[in-house]
Protein backbone atom coordinates (compact mmCIF):
# COMPACT_ATOMS: atom_id res chain seq x y z
CA UNK A 1 0.00 0.00 0.00
CA UNK A 2 1.20 3.50 -0.81
CA UNK A 3 1.30 6.12 1.90
CA UNK A 4 -1.85 8.25 1.84
CA UNK A 5 -1.25 11.87 0.90
CA UNK A 6 -3.51 14.21 2.81
CA UNK A 7 -3.75 17.97 2.43
CA UNK A 8 -5.26 19.93 5.31
CA UNK A 9 -6.15 23.55 5.99
CA UNK A 10 -6.59 25.28 9.34
CA UNK A 11 -9.90 26.65 10.64
CA UNK A 12 -8.65 30.15 9.80
CA UNK A 13 -8.64 29.11 6.15
CA UNK A 14 -12.37 28.38 5.96
CA UNK A 15 -13.51 30.74 3.18
CA UNK A 16 -14.83 34.11 4.32
CA UNK A 17 -16.86 34.55 1.12
CA UNK A 18 -18.87 32.38 -1.24
CA UNK A 19 -18.08 32.66 -4.96
CA UNK A 20 -20.95 33.79 -7.21
CA UNK A 21 -20.23 32.50 -10.71
CA UNK A 22 -23.00 34.63 -12.20
CA UNK A 23 -20.66 37.62 -12.09
CA UNK A 24 -18.22 35.92 -14.48
CA UNK A 25 -20.58 34.08 -16.84
CA UNK A 26 -20.34 35.34 -20.43
CA UNK A 27 -24.08 34.78 -20.87
CA UNK A 28 -26.23 35.56 -17.85
CA UNK A 29 -29.09 33.18 -17.02
CA UNK A 30 -32.56 33.98 -18.37
CA UNK A 31 -35.11 35.17 -15.80
CA UNK A 32 -37.65 32.88 -14.11
CA UNK A 33 -41.25 33.08 -15.35
CA UNK A 34 -44.52 33.24 -13.43
CA UNK A 35 -46.14 29.76 -13.41
CA UNK A 36 -49.50 31.22 -14.49
CA UNK A 37 -48.79 34.20 -16.76
CA UNK A 38 -45.41 32.92 -18.01
CA UNK A 39 -44.13 36.49 -17.76
CA UNK A 40 -40.72 37.29 -16.19
CA UNK A 41 -40.88 37.72 -12.43
CA UNK A 42 -38.77 39.70 -10.00
CA UNK A 43 -37.41 38.89 -6.54
CA UNK A 44 -40.68 39.91 -4.84
CA UNK A 45 -42.41 36.84 -6.29
CA UNK A 46 -40.18 34.61 -4.14
CA UNK A 47 -41.00 36.23 -0.78
CA UNK A 48 -43.74 33.72 0.18
CA UNK A 49 -41.15 30.94 0.07
CA UNK A 50 -37.74 32.36 1.03
CA UNK A 51 -36.28 34.92 3.46
CA UNK A 52 -35.10 38.14 1.84
CA UNK A 53 -31.37 37.53 2.33
CA UNK A 54 -31.58 34.28 0.33
CA UNK A 55 -33.63 36.02 -2.38
CA UNK A 56 -30.93 38.70 -2.63
CA UNK A 57 -28.33 35.96 -3.08
CA UNK A 58 -30.52 34.24 -5.67
CA UNK A 59 -30.48 37.29 -7.95
CA UNK A 60 -27.09 38.74 -7.01
CA UNK A 61 -24.53 39.73 -9.64
CA UNK A 62 -21.78 40.30 -7.07
CA UNK A 63 -18.74 38.08 -7.43
CA UNK A 64 -18.18 37.49 -3.71
CA UNK A 65 -20.80 37.26 -0.95
CA UNK A 66 -19.68 37.37 2.67
CA UNK A 67 -20.28 34.30 4.84
CA UNK A 68 -21.79 35.33 8.21
CA UNK A 69 -19.46 34.67 11.13
CA UNK A 70 -22.19 32.61 12.83
CA UNK A 71 -22.24 30.30 9.80
CA UNK A 72 -18.44 30.02 9.71
CA UNK A 73 -18.50 29.04 13.39
CA UNK A 74 -20.85 26.14 12.63
CA UNK A 75 -18.75 25.21 9.58
CA UNK A 76 -15.87 24.63 12.00
CA UNK A 77 -17.61 21.44 13.17
CA UNK A 78 -16.35 19.77 9.98
CA UNK A 79 -14.64 22.36 7.78
CA UNK A 80 -12.13 22.69 6.25
CA UNK A 81 -12.60 19.20 4.80
CA UNK A 82 -9.55 17.15 3.78
CA UNK A 83 -8.18 16.69 0.29
CA UNK A 84 -6.54 13.32 -0.44
CA UNK A 85 -4.43 11.99 -3.25
CA UNK A 86 -5.82 8.56 -4.09
CA UNK A 87 -2.46 6.87 -4.63
CA UNK A 88 -3.72 3.33 -4.05
CA UNK A 89 -6.63 3.90 -6.45
CA UNK A 90 -4.13 5.17 -9.03
CA UNK A 91 -2.07 1.99 -8.57
CA UNK A 92 -5.14 -0.23 -9.04
CA UNK A 93 -6.02 1.58 -12.26
CA UNK A 94 -2.40 1.46 -13.45
CA UNK A 95 -2.71 4.99 -14.75
CA UNK A 96 -0.24 7.85 -15.20
CA UNK A 97 -3.00 10.17 -13.96
CA UNK A 98 -2.81 11.73 -10.52
CA UNK A 99 -6.18 11.44 -8.75
CA UNK A 100 -7.27 13.70 -5.89
CA UNK A 101 -10.56 13.79 -4.03
CA UNK A 102 -12.16 16.32 -1.73
CA UNK A 103 -13.95 14.40 1.03
CA UNK A 104 -17.22 15.93 2.27
CA UNK A 105 -18.39 12.87 4.23
CA UNK A 106 -17.05 14.13 7.56
CA UNK A 107 -19.94 16.55 8.13
CA UNK A 108 -22.53 15.69 10.81
CA UNK A 109 -24.96 14.52 8.12
CA UNK A 110 -22.24 12.65 6.20
CA UNK A 111 -22.40 14.68 2.99
CA UNK A 112 -21.82 18.11 1.44
CA UNK A 113 -25.40 19.20 2.09
CA UNK A 114 -24.84 21.03 5.44
CA UNK A 115 -22.77 23.60 3.52
CA UNK A 116 -26.04 25.17 2.42
CA UNK A 117 -28.38 23.82 5.11
CA UNK A 118 -26.62 25.83 7.81
CA UNK A 119 -26.77 29.23 6.07
CA UNK A 120 -30.34 28.62 4.94
CA UNK A 121 -31.45 27.85 8.50
CA UNK A 122 -29.45 30.82 9.77
CA UNK A 123 -31.03 33.35 7.40
CA UNK A 124 -34.51 32.02 8.18
CA UNK A 125 -33.80 32.28 11.90
CA UNK A 126 -32.61 35.89 11.50
CA UNK A 127 -35.93 36.78 9.87
CA UNK A 128 -38.01 35.12 12.59
CA UNK A 129 -39.13 32.05 10.66
CA UNK A 130 -40.43 29.34 12.98
CA UNK A 131 -40.94 26.46 10.56
CA UNK A 132 -39.48 25.16 7.29
CA UNK A 133 -40.62 22.54 4.82
CA UNK A 134 -38.43 20.70 2.36
CA UNK A 135 -38.09 17.60 0.21
CA UNK A 136 -35.32 15.03 0.13
CA UNK A 137 -34.34 12.28 -2.27
CA UNK A 138 -31.94 9.82 -0.66
CA UNK A 139 -32.11 11.69 2.65
CA UNK A 140 -28.79 13.53 2.64
CA UNK A 141 -30.46 16.91 2.24
CA UNK A 142 -33.25 16.15 4.68
CA UNK A 143 -30.81 15.05 7.36
CA UNK A 144 -28.56 18.08 6.74
CA UNK A 145 -31.44 20.53 7.10
CA UNK A 146 -32.74 18.66 10.16
CA UNK A 147 -29.33 19.12 11.78
CA UNK A 148 -29.24 22.82 10.86
CA UNK A 149 -32.80 23.50 12.02
CA UNK A 150 -32.08 21.82 15.34
CA UNK A 151 -29.09 24.17 15.82
CA UNK A 152 -31.19 27.27 15.16
CA UNK A 153 -34.44 26.18 16.86
CA UNK A 154 -36.60 25.86 13.73
CA UNK A 155 -39.33 23.25 13.23
CA UNK A 156 -38.94 21.12 10.09
CA UNK A 157 -41.26 19.02 7.95
CA UNK A 158 -39.59 16.76 5.34
CA UNK A 159 -41.17 15.06 2.33
CA UNK A 160 -38.92 12.13 1.44
CA UNK A 161 -39.24 10.39 -1.93
CA UNK A 162 -41.13 7.18 -1.19
CA UNK A 163 -38.68 4.73 -2.76
CA UNK A 164 -35.82 6.21 -0.71
CA UNK A 165 -38.03 6.36 2.40
CA UNK A 166 -38.35 2.57 2.03
CA UNK A 167 -34.76 1.87 0.92
CA UNK A 168 -32.97 4.10 3.45
CA UNK A 169 -34.71 3.92 6.85
CA UNK A 170 -31.64 5.07 8.79
CA UNK A 171 -31.58 8.41 7.00
CA UNK A 172 -35.14 8.87 8.22
CA UNK A 173 -33.89 8.03 11.72
CA UNK A 174 -31.21 10.71 11.41
CA UNK A 175 -33.88 13.28 10.59
CA UNK A 176 -36.09 12.13 13.44
CA UNK A 177 -33.15 12.27 15.86
CA UNK A 178 -32.62 15.91 14.92
CA UNK A 179 -36.30 16.63 15.51
CA UNK A 180 -37.78 16.64 11.99
CA UNK A 181 -41.09 15.11 10.97
CA UNK A 182 -40.64 12.93 7.89
CA UNK A 183 -43.34 11.83 5.44
CA UNK A 184 -43.09 9.44 2.49
CA UNK A 185 -43.90 11.33 -0.72
CA UNK A 186 -46.38 11.27 -2.35
CA UNK A 187 -48.40 11.59 0.86
CA UNK A 188 -51.99 12.34 1.74
CA UNK A 189 -50.89 15.48 3.64
CA UNK A 190 -51.22 17.69 0.58
CA UNK A 191 -53.47 18.21 -2.39
CA UNK A 192 -50.44 17.62 -4.61
CA UNK A 193 -49.71 14.27 -2.98
CA UNK A 194 -53.32 13.14 -3.04
CA UNK A 195 -53.59 14.02 -6.72
CA UNK A 196 -50.55 11.90 -7.58
CA UNK A 197 -51.73 8.98 -5.45
CA UNK A 198 -55.13 9.06 -7.13
CA UNK A 199 -53.48 8.76 -10.55
CA UNK A 200 -50.62 6.46 -9.53
CA UNK A 201 -51.41 4.62 -6.26
CA UNK A 202 -48.06 2.77 -6.36
CA UNK A 203 -45.95 5.78 -7.32
CA UNK A 204 -42.30 5.42 -6.13
CA UNK A 205 -42.25 9.20 -5.84
CA UNK A 206 -39.78 11.67 -7.26
CA UNK A 207 -38.00 14.82 -6.14
CA UNK A 208 -40.39 16.83 -8.32
CA UNK A 209 -43.41 15.42 -6.45
CA UNK A 210 -41.78 15.93 -3.05
CA UNK A 211 -40.98 19.54 -3.97
CA UNK A 212 -44.63 20.11 -4.89
CA UNK A 213 -45.73 18.85 -1.49
CA UNK A 214 -43.19 20.91 0.45
CA UNK A 215 -43.91 24.09 -1.54
CA UNK A 216 -47.65 23.64 -1.07
CA UNK A 217 -47.25 23.28 2.68
CA UNK A 218 -45.07 26.40 2.91
CA UNK A 219 -47.29 28.51 0.66
CA UNK A 220 -50.38 27.69 2.74
CA UNK A 221 -48.90 28.97 6.03
CA UNK A 222 -47.58 32.52 6.41
CA UNK A 223 -45.35 31.41 9.31
CA UNK A 224 -43.63 28.71 7.23
CA UNK A 225 -40.92 29.04 4.58
CA UNK A 226 -39.55 26.53 2.09
CA UNK A 227 -35.95 25.35 1.78
CA UNK A 228 -34.34 23.64 -1.23
CA UNK A 229 -31.19 21.54 -1.22
CA UNK A 230 -30.03 22.00 -4.81
CA UNK A 231 -30.89 23.62 -8.18
CA UNK A 232 -31.34 27.27 -7.08
CA UNK A 233 -28.56 29.84 -7.44
CA UNK A 234 -28.19 30.58 -3.73
CA UNK A 235 -27.86 26.87 -2.94
CA UNK A 236 -25.07 26.41 -5.48
CA UNK A 237 -23.43 29.56 -4.14
CA UNK A 238 -23.15 28.17 -0.61
CA UNK A 239 -21.50 24.99 -1.83
CA UNK A 240 -18.56 26.85 -3.37
CA UNK A 241 -16.73 26.57 -0.04
CA UNK A 242 -15.75 23.11 -1.34
CA UNK A 243 -13.93 24.32 -4.44
CA UNK A 244 -12.46 27.40 -2.75
CA UNK A 245 -10.82 25.17 -0.15
CA UNK A 246 -9.76 22.69 -2.83
CA UNK A 247 -7.89 25.39 -4.77
CA UNK A 248 -5.79 26.17 -1.68
CA UNK A 249 -5.20 22.45 -1.07
CA UNK A 250 -4.14 21.80 -4.64
CA UNK A 251 -1.62 24.61 -4.18
CA UNK A 252 -0.31 22.77 -1.11
CA UNK A 253 0.04 19.69 -3.29
CA UNK A 254 1.91 21.73 -5.89
CA UNK A 255 -0.66 20.73 -8.47
CA UNK A 256 -3.66 21.98 -10.47
CA UNK A 257 -6.37 19.73 -11.90
CA UNK A 258 -6.75 19.24 -15.63
CA UNK A 259 -10.18 17.72 -14.97
CA UNK A 260 -12.72 18.37 -12.20
CA UNK A 261 -15.53 15.83 -11.78
CA UNK A 262 -18.63 15.59 -9.61
CA UNK A 263 -21.97 13.74 -9.55
CA UNK A 264 -24.99 15.65 -10.78
CA UNK A 265 -28.57 15.68 -9.51
CA UNK A 266 -29.71 19.30 -9.44
CA UNK A 267 -26.30 20.95 -9.38
CA UNK A 268 -25.11 21.70 -5.83
CA UNK A 269 -22.51 18.92 -5.69
CA UNK A 270 -21.02 19.75 -9.07
CA UNK A 271 -21.19 23.52 -8.59
CA UNK A 272 -19.59 23.29 -5.18
CA UNK A 273 -16.31 21.96 -6.47
CA UNK A 274 -16.36 23.08 -10.11
CA UNK A 275 -17.45 26.73 -10.00
CA UNK A 276 -14.33 28.05 -8.23
CA UNK A 277 -12.15 26.24 -10.77
CA UNK A 278 -14.24 27.65 -13.61
CA UNK A 279 -13.36 31.08 -12.18
CA UNK A 280 -9.72 30.24 -12.97
CA UNK A 281 -10.78 29.54 -16.56
CA UNK A 282 -12.69 32.82 -16.80
CA UNK A 283 -10.20 35.07 -15.05
CA UNK A 284 -6.79 33.45 -15.47
CA UNK A 285 -7.12 31.73 -18.82
CA UNK A 286 -6.83 28.20 -17.41
CA UNK A 287 -8.31 25.31 -19.37
CA UNK A 288 -9.72 23.07 -16.65
CA UNK A 289 -12.31 20.61 -17.94
CA UNK A 290 -15.32 20.29 -15.61
CA UNK A 291 -17.55 17.22 -15.99
CA UNK A 292 -20.99 16.73 -14.43
CA UNK A 293 -21.92 13.04 -14.13
CA UNK A 294 -25.57 11.96 -14.03
CA UNK A 295 -27.36 8.59 -13.93
CA UNK A 296 -28.18 7.14 -17.34
CA UNK A 297 -31.71 6.55 -16.05
CA UNK A 298 -32.23 10.30 -15.49
CA UNK A 299 -30.14 11.97 -18.22
CA UNK A 300 -31.40 15.57 -18.34
CA UNK A 301 -27.98 17.03 -19.22
CA UNK A 302 -27.10 14.49 -21.88
CA UNK A 303 -30.54 13.79 -23.37
CA UNK A 304 -32.87 16.47 -22.03
CA UNK A 305 -33.98 19.71 -23.70
CA UNK A 306 -33.04 23.26 -22.75
CA UNK A 307 -36.34 25.01 -22.12
CA UNK A 308 -38.45 26.61 -19.44
CA UNK A 309 -39.92 24.06 -17.04
CA UNK A 310 -41.29 23.80 -13.53
CA UNK A 311 -38.98 22.77 -10.72
CA UNK A 312 -41.77 20.60 -9.29
CA UNK A 313 -44.16 18.02 -10.71
CA UNK A 314 -47.49 19.75 -10.05
CA UNK A 315 -46.40 23.16 -11.37
CA UNK A 316 -46.37 25.36 -8.29
CA UNK A 317 -42.88 26.81 -8.70
CA UNK A 318 -41.72 29.48 -11.16
CA UNK A 319 -40.66 28.26 -14.59
CA UNK A 320 -36.88 28.07 -14.84
CA UNK A 321 -34.65 27.89 -17.95
CA UNK A 322 -33.08 24.46 -17.55
CA UNK A 323 -32.09 21.24 -19.18
CA UNK A 324 -35.05 19.02 -18.37
CA UNK A 325 -36.75 15.71 -19.05
CA UNK A 326 -40.09 17.31 -18.18
CA UNK A 327 -41.56 17.85 -14.74
CA UNK A 328 -43.81 14.80 -15.17
CA UNK A 329 -40.84 12.49 -15.72
CA UNK A 330 -40.61 9.76 -13.07
CA UNK A 331 -37.07 8.33 -12.94
CA UNK A 332 -36.39 4.63 -12.41
CA UNK A 333 -36.02 3.75 -8.69
CA UNK A 334 -32.22 3.54 -8.68
CA UNK A 335 -30.35 3.60 -5.36
CA UNK A 336 -28.77 7.00 -6.07
CA UNK A 337 -31.91 8.74 -4.89
CA UNK A 338 -30.25 12.15 -4.67
CA UNK A 339 -29.76 12.16 -8.46
CA UNK A 340 -33.35 11.29 -9.42
CA UNK A 341 -34.41 14.79 -10.46
CA UNK A 342 -35.95 15.78 -13.78
CA UNK A 343 -34.19 19.14 -14.22
CA UNK A 344 -30.84 20.87 -13.87
CA UNK A 345 -30.00 24.08 -12.06
CA UNK A 346 -30.22 27.28 -14.12
CA UNK A 347 -26.54 28.18 -13.75
CA UNK A 348 -25.29 24.73 -14.73
CA UNK A 349 -27.75 24.59 -17.63
CA UNK A 350 -26.50 27.87 -19.07
CA UNK A 351 -22.87 26.82 -18.67
CA UNK A 352 -23.57 23.55 -20.49
CA UNK A 353 -25.46 25.33 -23.26
CA UNK A 354 -22.45 27.62 -23.71
CA UNK A 355 -20.15 24.57 -23.84
CA UNK A 356 -18.17 25.77 -20.81
CA UNK A 357 -18.70 22.45 -19.01
CA UNK A 358 -19.30 18.84 -20.09
CA UNK A 359 -21.75 16.13 -19.04
CA UNK A 360 -21.68 12.33 -18.95
CA UNK A 361 -24.26 9.70 -18.05
CA UNK A 362 -23.36 6.41 -16.34
CA UNK A 363 -25.32 3.23 -15.68
CA UNK A 364 -25.96 1.98 -12.13
CA UNK A 365 -23.89 -1.22 -12.24
CA UNK A 366 -20.81 0.59 -13.55
CA UNK A 367 -21.17 3.07 -10.70
CA UNK A 368 -21.33 0.45 -7.95
CA UNK A 369 -18.39 -1.40 -9.50
CA UNK A 370 -16.43 1.86 -9.37
CA UNK A 371 -17.51 2.47 -5.78
CA UNK A 372 -16.31 -0.95 -4.66
CA UNK A 373 -12.94 -0.47 -6.40
CA UNK A 374 -12.54 2.85 -4.62
CA UNK A 375 -13.55 1.43 -1.23
CA UNK A 376 -11.08 -1.44 -1.63
CA UNK A 377 -8.16 0.93 -2.23
CA UNK A 378 -9.00 4.13 -0.33
CA UNK A 379 -11.06 2.71 2.55
CA UNK A 380 -14.13 4.94 2.27
CA UNK A 381 -17.40 3.39 1.10
CA UNK A 382 -18.91 6.11 -1.09
CA UNK A 383 -22.56 7.07 -1.23
CA UNK A 384 -24.33 5.74 -4.36
CA UNK A 385 -24.46 9.30 -5.69
CA UNK A 386 -20.70 9.71 -5.25
CA UNK A 387 -19.98 6.53 -7.25
CA UNK A 388 -21.12 8.33 -10.41
CA UNK A 389 -18.20 10.70 -10.11
CA UNK A 390 -15.82 7.82 -9.41
CA UNK A 391 -17.00 5.97 -12.54
CA UNK A 392 -16.15 9.06 -14.62
CA UNK A 393 -12.76 9.33 -12.89
CA UNK A 394 -11.96 5.77 -13.96
CA UNK A 395 -12.76 6.65 -17.58
CA UNK A 396 -10.51 9.70 -17.47
CA UNK A 397 -7.72 7.67 -15.84
CA UNK A 398 -8.03 4.97 -18.51
CA UNK A 399 -7.94 7.63 -21.21
CA UNK A 400 -4.71 9.00 -19.74
CA UNK A 401 -3.23 5.50 -19.81
CA UNK A 402 -4.25 4.94 -23.44
CA UNK A 403 -2.81 8.30 -24.46
CA UNK A 404 0.31 7.82 -22.35
CA UNK A 405 -0.16 11.28 -20.86
CA UNK A 406 0.07 12.55 -17.33
CA UNK A 407 -3.14 14.13 -16.14
CA UNK A 408 -4.40 15.51 -12.82
CA UNK A 409 -7.97 14.61 -11.89
CA UNK A 410 -9.92 16.05 -8.96
CA UNK A 411 -13.34 14.81 -7.90
CA UNK A 412 -15.79 15.56 -5.14
CA UNK A 413 -16.39 12.60 -2.85
CA UNK A 414 -19.59 14.21 -1.67
CA UNK A 415 -20.50 11.75 1.08
CA UNK A 416 -20.11 8.30 2.59
CA UNK A 417 -22.40 5.35 2.00
CA UNK A 418 -22.72 4.00 5.54
CA UNK A 419 -26.48 4.61 5.56
CA UNK A 420 -26.75 3.08 2.09
CA UNK A 421 -25.46 -0.42 2.77
CA UNK A 422 -28.72 -1.96 1.54
CA UNK A 423 -27.74 -0.64 -1.88
CA UNK A 424 -24.39 -2.43 -1.69
CA UNK A 425 -26.10 -5.57 -0.42
CA UNK A 426 -28.43 -5.50 -3.42
CA UNK A 427 -25.43 -4.99 -5.71
CA UNK A 428 -23.50 -7.95 -4.26
CA UNK A 429 -26.60 -10.15 -4.43
CA UNK A 430 -27.16 -9.30 -8.09
CA UNK A 431 -30.46 -7.53 -7.47
CA UNK A 432 -29.49 -4.29 -9.19
CA UNK A 433 -29.80 -3.71 -12.90
CA UNK A 434 -29.10 -1.04 -15.46
CA UNK A 435 -31.98 0.93 -16.89
CA UNK A 436 -32.01 1.86 -20.57
CA UNK A 437 -34.52 4.58 -21.35
CA UNK A 438 -36.69 3.95 -24.37
CA UNK A 439 -37.54 6.87 -26.64
CA UNK A 440 -41.08 6.70 -25.27
CA UNK A 441 -39.81 7.00 -21.67
CA UNK A 442 -37.42 9.76 -22.62
CA UNK A 443 -40.19 11.87 -24.10
CA UNK A 444 -42.87 10.91 -21.58
CA UNK A 445 -42.38 14.14 -19.65
CA UNK A 446 -41.28 16.44 -22.46
CA UNK A 447 -44.42 15.88 -24.53
CA UNK A 448 -46.51 17.66 -21.89
CA UNK A 449 -44.45 20.85 -21.90
CA UNK A 450 -46.01 23.84 -23.64
CA UNK A 451 -42.87 25.98 -23.53
CA UNK A 452 -40.66 26.25 -26.65
CA UNK A 453 -37.04 25.13 -26.73
CA UNK A 454 -34.61 27.93 -25.89
CA UNK A 455 -32.28 28.67 -28.79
Amino acid sequence: MNKTKKFLLSEKEIPEHWYNITADMPNKPLPPLHPGTKEPIGPEALTPLFPMELIKQEVSQEQWIAIPEEVREVYKLWRPTPLFRATNFEKLLDTPAKIYYKYEGGSPAGSHKPNTAVPQAYYNKMEGVKKLTTETGAGQWGSALSFACQLFGIELEVYMVKISYEQKPYRKMLMNTWGAKVFASPSDNTESGRKILQQFPNSPGSLGIAISEAVERAASDENTKYSLGSVLNHVLLHQTVIGLEAIKQMELAGDLPDVVIAPFGGGSNFAGIAFPFLRLNFQEGKNIKCIAVEPASCPKLTKGEFRYDFGDTVGLTPLLPMYTLGHNFIPAPIHAGGLRYHGAGVLVSQLLKDKLIEAQAVQQLECFDAGVKFANTEGIIPAPEATHGIAAVIKEAQKAKEEGKEKTILFNLCGHGYFDMTAYQDYFEGKLSDHFLSEEELHSGLKYLDTPKIQ
